[in-house]
């Protein structure tokens, strides 16, 4: 009987069970609706992108769908964005070509409700956010599954066992194929003795048959994954190295066998077995750098207990860390780690938080003051109250950004792919050029042939042309420097949102910083006060309006009060922040009276058209009563501890740096002075602050900001680079690219150390690939290597490369 394909997934099956529609046949009820569904909606030309290739049918099955919408699914799998929109990473199954991404994406594009659908063809990783007040997660994948896919949440440790199991197969094979060619080796040295000093033909073909049974399991076992990963190039229109490699052995297979069974000439058994295992070994060198990655995350993860002891009316309960919830209450003993970010309760405590800032001595807390996740509690039992649910804690936005930086790529890393992939269609024109040359030309440049049919010399030549073009270590150049990288950046407390900052960083030219909390300790000191007024309700109205302020001047004059006066807070009408410059706000007594409140810098009086004259070098603060100042303060900060040498160095290392703040002349004067920097521009607010950066870019400066504060958000939204400092406001967290989670300035000049060393290795990385290959293919090509020695050569080149990459953990 007949096949017939169906007309959706290109499977055959027999005519009698093919469902007819018209012209059309299907194989299930299943495909005959997405057909007609992708013809309605325009999007049939998603047969001319899939070709001859097979699709898997629908799945029909929509039981388990429910589970998607449940509070326990969204808790563990469903983040929210700062718009409002759920989100949430899947991982669909069935996706093995261009195609099948293309027709996801579109379907998922022209549904109603679904904000953003990006998939990862490499991971079949997809990025979905969606309103969910027009569609449901279940109606989602339902939406995938009826066009013949299936869809699950990716979990990270998933990833974890995926890169574990990836291992112990890669080690598997790589053990077969070491084991195979050590045996192998050992009968080439007598083929090879017996080559140069004669040996018996029976004996040789022995020899031959003991290499076929080693090499055989080394080819079709061991360089499985090279089978693999060259078919699903093929597939994709890719000639990858993986084809390269796979071409090479299996030629050299086939004329061995030639060779076995009556053909003339010399085997390359022990050359197709050492091929595969080389360059296998190369290949598990990049598996453990990847799993070392997740180790990395691993152990990052495994700060975090799995339960926490609530108090719940006064009794202990132990839940695990997903249950607990925003104000739960939070008991820990001595010696164990916060699972959340919280507020705490107890009078007292002192903990370790070198696991976040690479600060070993202990952090005393008080009453009020915050608890970080993955820290440690050093002394006696105590309380906090829950702030931030684990999936939003300190510890797992670190493991968030760790995942999302190792799997990003950088510009040159993009670059490099793209020379390789032209770089093996290249390599196999030469290889068969080559041959042809060889063959009807008969070149010999010197390498010695001597008994060796015309066919087999070009053939080797060929083989030899394939093997030693090393793709390879043009590809691994910039993802391991990347890996090792990030690692080296993380382990000093630096967080890269993603692995292309790293160039961006390198190549930088400009570095802007903010003052107060960057370059100065932000913790502000009342130097002098001069109390115009003492009349105690006065004072009042002064600590109502200090309190309604988290700015660092209001803070260290609300402790100057509380310290030296005792005083009430009174209820005010129309608190109003002026940026950069204060806050204003009303106050009604007990007769109806209006009081205009006015605390802020001497800009902000002016505005208020109060002519007051106050000079000094330190921050100022006025407080003023219906336009009659009632109190004066001069704040002092401290600067960072090297923030001098730290000026000294990033300058040496040729970038410029300016310091930008709302503080007035005086003030950033004298700090400016003290750290060494030329440049500063003072009393600008965050608008004017933003201005500058863009008028940096519109010169063609490549700009770093780094700032703490909310009036820097929108300058670090501008910049090339953003980096927060590890204490900064939660909008200038979210803004930024990088993180600096314990607020040093030396782990502000690290970062851009450490990102130049990595961008340095990259491009030696390149150049190695790159020379290597300019020297060794010629050499091939003119008949100076034979495949094992190409083999040999290519996987060194793979090795070099990572070797060189290592080199990033060494300090200067």
């Amino acid at each position: 009987m007949s096949k017939i394909k169906c007309d959706h997934c290109h499977l055959e099956y027999d005519d009698d069970i093919m469902i007819k529609d018209g012209n059309l046949h299907f194989c299930c009820k299943g495909c005959q609706g997405v057909y007609h569904l992708l013809k309605s909606d325009g999007l049939d030309s998603f047969y001319d992108k899939l070709g001859n290739k097979t699709i898997t049918p629908p799945i029909e099955s929509d039981n388990d769908v429910e589970k998607f919408d449940t509070q326990s699914f969204e808790e563990n799998f469903i983040g929210v964005t700062e718009d409002g929109y759920k989100k949430i990473d899947l991982i669909i199954e069935g996706i093995h070509c261009a195609a099948c991404v293309w027709l996801n994406e579109k379907v998922l594009f022209n549904t109603d409700g679904i904000i953003e659908a990006s998939i990862n063809f490499s991971t079949n990783k997809a990025k979905i956010v969606w309103d969910d007040e027009k569609i449901k997660l279940s109606q989602i994948i339902l939406k995938i599954r009826s066009i013949g896919y299936n869809a699950y949440a990716y979990d990270a440790s998933i990833a974890d066992e995926q890169a574990s199991s990836a291992k112990r197969d890669f080690f598997i094979r790589m053990m077969v194929a070491v084991f195979a060619t050590m045996n192998i080796m050992m009968l080439s040295v007598a083929k090879y003795t017996g080559f140069f000093t004669g040996i018996d033909e029976q004996i040789k073909n022995y020899i031959h048959i003991a290499e076929f049974i080693f090499s055989t399991p080394v080819l079709f076992y061991s360089g499985w994954i090279f089978y693999k990963g060259a078919y699903y190039g093929l597939k994709n229109r890719i000639l990858n190295m993986d084809f390269l490699v796979i071409s090479g052995a299996s030629f050299s297979y086939v004329f061995s066998l030639y060779i076995l069974f009556g053909g003339k000439g010399e085997s390359y058994f022990d050359s197709v077995a050492m091929i595969i295992t080389f360059v296998l070994v190369g290949k598990y060198l990049e598996v453990i750098g990847k799993k070392s990655a997740v180790d990395t995350l691993d152990k990052i993860k495994s700060s975090i207990p799995l339960e926490a002891t609530i108090i719940l009316n006064g009794i202990k309960k132990i839940l695990p860390i997903n249950s607990v919830k925003v104000g739960d209450i939070v008991e820990l003993k001595a010696g164990e780690k916060a699972s959340f970010d919280g507020k705490l309760i107890s009078e007292n405590a002192s903990f370790d938080e070198s696991s976040l800032t690479g600060e070993s001595l202990p952090i005393d807390k008080k009453r009020g003051e915050k608890i970080f996740s993955g820290t440690i509690n050093n002394e006696s039992v105590i309380r906090y109250e829950v702030e931030k649910t684990y999936k939003d804690s300190t510890l797992n936005s670190i493991v968030t950004l760790l995942e999302d930086s190792l799997s990003s790529k950088p510009k040159i890393e993009h670059k490099a792919n793209e020379i390789s992939k032209g770089f093996s269609l290249t390599i196999l024109a030469l290889s068969i050029i080559t041959f042809i040359v060889w063959y009807y030309f008969g070149i010999d440049l010197g390498f010695d042939y001597d008994g060796v049919n015309h066919f087999e010399k070009s053939f080797i030549v060929a083989i030899s042309v394939i093997v030693i073009a090393c793709p390879c270590a043009l590809a691994l150049a910039t993802p391991i420097a990347n890996l090792i990288g990030i690692s080296e950046l993380a382990k000093r407390g630096l967080l890269f949102k993603e692995a292309k900052f790293i160039e961006t960083l390198a190549t930088s030219d400009t570095l802007v910083l903010d003052k107060t909390g960057t370059i100065t300790k932000g913790k502000l000191k009342v130097k002098k006060a001069r109390i115009l007024d003492d009349n105690i309700h006065k004072l009042n109205l002064l600590y109502s309006l200090i309190v309604s302020s988290n700015h660092p001047i209001s803070k260290s004059i609300k402790k100057y009060l509380q310290d030296n006066y005792t005083l009430e807070e009174k209820e005010l009408l129309d608190i109003k922040t002026i940026s950069a410059k204060g806050l204003t706000a009303k106050y009604k007594n007990v007769d109806g009276k209006i009081f205009n409140l006015i605390g802020g810098n001497i800009k902000l009086l002016r505005d208020n058209n109060i002519n007051y004259k106050f000079d000094s070098e330190n921050s100022i603060y006025l407080f003023a009563i219906n336009s009659k100042v009632i109190a004066t303060f001069e704040l002092e900060d401290e600067l960072k501890e090297g923030a001098k040498e730290f000026i000294s160095n990033i300058n040496t290392m040729g970038i410029d740096t300016v310091m930008l703040t709302g503080d007035n002349e005086q003030t950033a004067s004298k700090v400016a002075k003290e750290v060494g920097i030329k440049n500063y521009v003072c009393d600008v607010n965050p608008i004017e602050k933003a201005q500058f950066i863009e008028d940096l870019k519109k010169h063609n400066k490549t700009v770093v900001m780094a700032g703490d504060g909310i009036n820097d958000s929108v300058a670090l939204a501008k910049s090339d680079v953003a980096i927060a400092m590890g204490n900064s406001a939660d909008i200038a967290l979210s803004v930024s690219d990088i993180v600096l989670l314990n607020n040093s300035l030396k782990s502000l000049e690290d970062s851009f150390v450490i990102s130049q060393r990595t961008y340095k290795f990259i491009k030696q990385n390149l150049l190695i690939s790159l020379i290597y290959n300019a020297i060794t293919i010629p050499l091939a090509i003119a008949g100076y290597v034979i495949p094992l020695v190409a083999a040999l050569s290519m996987s060194l080149s793979s090795l070099i490369v990572v070797g060189n990459s290592m080199r990033i953990k060494l300090k200067k």
